[in-house]
């Protein structure tokens, strides 16, 4: 895991050792081992690198790499199948140098060029210069764990970097894109869902995952293309249970085994939930006979009704772990906010992005660099509440009797959770299906409406932008649907970024065992009630895993992120003022209403919005001189 930069002119006087160096010092919590800077023979390719040593700690596997005197790289990422790949290879007649997967990595784009993408078992961002064709080619992982951030001017340059603010190092101007900032104070955006390369600033576009890039460094010009996708529309109803749940352990046994490879020690996050549960779980079972124990790092609450203490003890008492937890409160929320921007560069969610932030600190306190985490389960196994809806609907089309027998099941199960409310319908999916062609003219006359009763934009940046209001794509009326949407076009990458921030400020490599493509492309196919059954979700995943996990973990009712009292904390005096700061910014600089300024500001939860306070205080801190 590392920070990368890069700057591709066809002016060589623009690429000098210093501008490189600013770009890789500006991210230098991405890699705290080691830097370096390469500028090519002919001066217009230059790329910067910092080092975390993962893989091969040795300074033979070290940055900017070179190979076959033909091609050099900067790699930000893991391939976790290197071992694999690396044994083909030998047998073809490659010989390597070091013990690392960027090595690997090198040999594989030699033989196969873009190909090897397709090969990959990791996550990725990379460039790669070839001296013989004098070109640049340019790659992401398929689901988007690490970023990669370019500005570009055709015929003259391509600037690349790790976060946005290698960008701004070199000189670009950090300006909003007002559009960005009209739809995410309108309505919450945190992406353009029609284009998704966009970001908060001008200048700064962000390559989508499963794209590549190619680059002639001749004349600047840049060819983008999707190299992979996921299929959601075949559904294999044949597949047995047993069947299903055998292949489904072997894959994320497999996944796990993978990405618990490296030479440096190796922990996991624990929330309590069903999915890190069962990641520390399996770690626990494959390390049995380690005598290092696994570390694990934890965010508690005592007191707060959505705390998950009991349930982490429940893991820790089960397998053999050496606990590390914090307790983030509201005056280090309010003393570190401006430094979880400064990672995190655009709008996050909640109060609950800072609490990742913390559980990283906490491991980099205790010296282990790499960390375990269950994302990604609840977007391909139907986690999250919101997704029964989807599921009652798909039935409501094809079985009448199964759809009163699943929603009976379903209320029976939740009568008593109080912690997530009920969900038996959706209503805006209803809404659009009897709308069909006419639904985007409606949520036009909605939000006109909207904006005449009470005007939350000042009127000039209103009528300015309000013809550019982004639309949801296409919407998805299937349960397997709704689940490719939030994991591969929307929703998931939003996660995958703070993720990545948080730990990278940090200097820590999250993993992400769920995300193995084979294991995405496999839950993708089967059917939906294997994933939502008699109220349950994530069915498969707990009949597979029963055995392995407490039944009190197993069989929760209850979906409970890293959620902290936000509620109790935006009532603190220091966060107001925070807010009203923020909202005086805003309508300095024309974007917001008089009348919105002088709302009284409502403490809300991580789950409530009304206030848009939350929204205000993001909008804030990026529009700060």
């Amino acid at each position: 895991m590392c920070g990368i930069a890069g700057i591709i002119d066809v002016n060589n006087n623009n690429i000098f050792s210093n501008r490189l160096k600013k770009m890789t010092d500006i991210i230098a919590h991405r890699g705290p081992d080691g830097e370096g800077q390469w500028i090519s023979e002919n001066g217009n390719v230059g790329f910067g690198h910092r080092r975390l040593s993962i893989i091969d700690l040795s300074h033979e596997a070290d940055q900017p790499m070179h190979y076959l005197e033909r091609y050099t790289l900067v790699f930000n990422g893991e391939i976790y199948n290197y071992v694999e790949l690396k044994d083909i290879l030998l047998a073809q007649g490659y010989s390597f140098k070091t013990a690392s997967d960027t090595e690997v990595l090198l040999a594989l784009y030699h033989r196969d060029k873009e190909a090897c993408l397709q090969l990959l078992d990791g996550m990725f961002a990379f460039a790669i210069y070839d001296k013989e064709k004098n070109e640049i080619f340019i790659a992401r992982d398929r689901f988007g764990e690490k970023p990669f951030f370019y500005s570009y001017k055709k015929n003259q340059y391509f600037l690349f970097g790790s976060e946005m603010k290698c960008l701004w190092a070199a000189g670009i101007e950090k300006k909003v894109d007002d559009k960005m900032l009209f739809n995410y104070l309108n309505n919450s955006f945190l992406h353009n869902p029609a284009h998704p390369g966009e970001t908060f600033y001008e200048n700064c576009k962000l390559l989508p995952h499963a794209h590549y890039i190619k680059i002639s460094v001749k004349d600047l010009d840049i060819n983008i293309r999707q190299y992979y996708d996921l299929s959601y529309k075949f559904t294999d109803n044949d597949i047995s249970l047993k069947t299903a749940e055998e292949k489904l352990k072997g894959l994320f046994y497999e996944s796990v085994t993978r990405r618990l490879r490296s030479d440096v020690p190796v922990g996991s996050s624990l929330s309590g939930g069903l999915d890190s549960s069962l990641v520390v779980s399996v770690i626990d079972e494959l390390k049995k006979d380690s005598l290092q124990k696994q570390a694990t790092f934890s965010a508690i609450f005592p007191g707060f009704e959505r705390d998950e203490k009991k349930y982490m003890d429940l893991i820790i008492g089960k397998t053999n772990v050496a606990p590390h937890f914090v307790t983030p409160t509201d005056d280090e929320m309010i003393r570190d906010i401006d430094n979880l921007f400064f990672h995190q560069e655009e709008p996050y969610g909640s109060a609950s992005i800072y609490i990742q932030y913390c559980v990283m600190k906490k491991a980099k306190e205790q010296q282990v660099t790499v960390l375990l985490d269950g994302q990604g389960a609840d977007e391909i196994l139907a986690g999250y509440h919101y997704y029964y809806p989807y599921y009652f609907d798909e039935l409501r089309r094809k079985d009448k009797s199964e759809l009163a027998k699943q929603k009976n099941a379903y209320l029976n199960l939740h009568a008593d959770n109080f912690i997530n409310k009920k969900m038996t319908g959706s209503v805006n999916s209803r809404i659009k299906s009897l709308a069909g062609s006419f639904t985007p003219a409606l949520r036009k006359v909605y939000q006109t409406y909207k904006y005449a009763k009470d005007p939350f934009f000042n009127a000039d940046f209103y009528h300015a932008h309000k013809s550019c209001r982004f639309q949801e794509l296409e919407p998805h009326n299937t349960l397997n649907g709704i689940l490719y949407y939030n994991t591969f076009q929307t929703g998931l990458q939003d996660l995958l970024r703070y993720s990545d921030r948080n730990s990278m400020a940090h200097g820590r490599e999250v993993r992400l065992p769920f995300l193995y493509h084979k294991l995405v492309e496999f839950v993708m196919t089967l059917p939906p009630h294997f994933k939502i059954k008699d109220g349950w979700t994530k069915w498969i995943m707990r009949e597979t895993f029963k055995n392995l996990l407490p039944a009190e973990i197993t069989w929760r009712k209850d979906k409970i992120g890293y959620e902290p009292p936000q509620k109790n904390w935006m009532e603190r005096p220091e966060i107001q003022n925070r807010i009203t700061g923020a909202k005086e910014i805003l309508a300095d600089k024309k974007i917001i209403s008089k009348a919105t300024l002088d709302k009284k500001i409502i403490a809300e939860s991580t789950s409530e919005n009304k206030g848009k306070n939350w929204q205000f205080l993001m909008a804030g801190e990026m529009l700060k001189d």
